[in-house]
């Protein structure tokens, strides 16, 4: 009698944990078996070189760290500037304002549009072309600025600070709807019983939101770098191909191993080790939220 239920429940999942088995588990076990020889992943015959793939990657690769300094460039400046205006936003539309209902429908439009399409018409407004310059160009030379102007994709000085705010610009919406619902969550009760001690809004903003919003502020954190790190669909749309140039991701430089090199057990190398540091920067942010709830 017990056995049929639970057999039941298992029939219920198996589904799931097949698919999640085929497509996650099983190529995750076959990437990081590939990750210790050298394959041009064509011809069945492959080399076994230990840990040699990894060790290129770590100590004459210099295209890959450069790869992974621009990802932390661009992680950085979501960290900040794109969360900053997420939460400023949030807090702005969590107030009673008029057509704070418009605001939100605005602000997640972002998000929700493919990052193709949204790099390919950045790259149309900011980008020269042969006629000459570009629309955002054009529109600082009407302006009188023209000291301004820029190559904005192909100069290695702008090209990855101009990738990181489109990118904060595109992805600013999913920190702005995970603050928006921590902040509906924090009881006006407490506001009340704030402004009848006397304080103003900014104290009530340091003392009431800020502190009940650290969890809402880690998870939207951990989120960004997760997502930041792994960002390239953008950056090809925005850019181009050909590794993406001075705006090399890890995520391009693996694509490129497999695709010009033909070093797929290299390429798996690099999956791993760009992995293996996902997991230990996720680690490190749990760890400080697990300190930061306590205080």
């Amino acid at each position: 009698m017990r056995i049929k239920p639970t057999l039941e429940n298992y029939i219920f999942i198996l589904p799931a944990v097949l698919i999640f088995s085929i497509f996650y588990i099983i190529p995750f076990i076959w990437v990081f078996q590939l990750g210790f020889y050298e394959w041009d992943g064509i011809l069945p015959t492959k080399v076994f070189v230990g840990l040699g793939n990894f060790k290129d990657i770590i100590f004459n690769d210099p295209h890959w760290w450069r790869s992974l300094h621009n990802a932390g460039y661009i992680t950085l400046i979501a960290l900040t500037f794109q969360n900053a205006i997420a939460f400023l936003l949030a807090w702005a539309c969590d107030r009673e304002i008029r057509l704070k209902n418009f605001y939100r429908l605005i602000f997640f439009i972002p998000p929700i549009l493919s990052e193709l399409v949204v790099g390919m018409v950045w790259g149309f407004i900011i980008r020269d072309n042969p006629q000459g310059a570009g629309l955002a160009n054009r529109f600082l030379l009407a302006l009188g600025f023209p000291e301004l102007v820029r190559s904005w994709l192909s100069d290695k000085n702008t090209v990855l600070t101009t990738v990181a705010l489109i990118h904060s610009w595109k992805g600013f919406g999913w920190g702005f709807l995970i603050f928006l619902a921590g902040l509906q969550t924090i009881p006006r009760e407490l506001y009340e019983a704030a402004r009848v001690d006397g304080a103003n809004a900014w104290q009530s903003f340091r003392k009431v939101t800020i502190p009940l919003m650290v969890p809402v502020m880690i998870l939207v954190a951990i989120l960004t770098v997760l997502g930041a790190m792994q960002a390239f669909v953008l950056i090809i749309g925005l850019v181009g191909g050909e590794f993406a140039g001075y705006a090399s991701v890890p995520v391009l430089r693996i694509l490129a191993s497999m695709r010009y090199s033909s070093m797929f057990g290299y390429a798996c190398a690099q999956g791993i080790t760009f992995g293996f540091i996902l997991i230990i920067i996720s680690f490190i942010q749990y760890r400080f939220s697990k300190r930061a709830r306590q205080v």
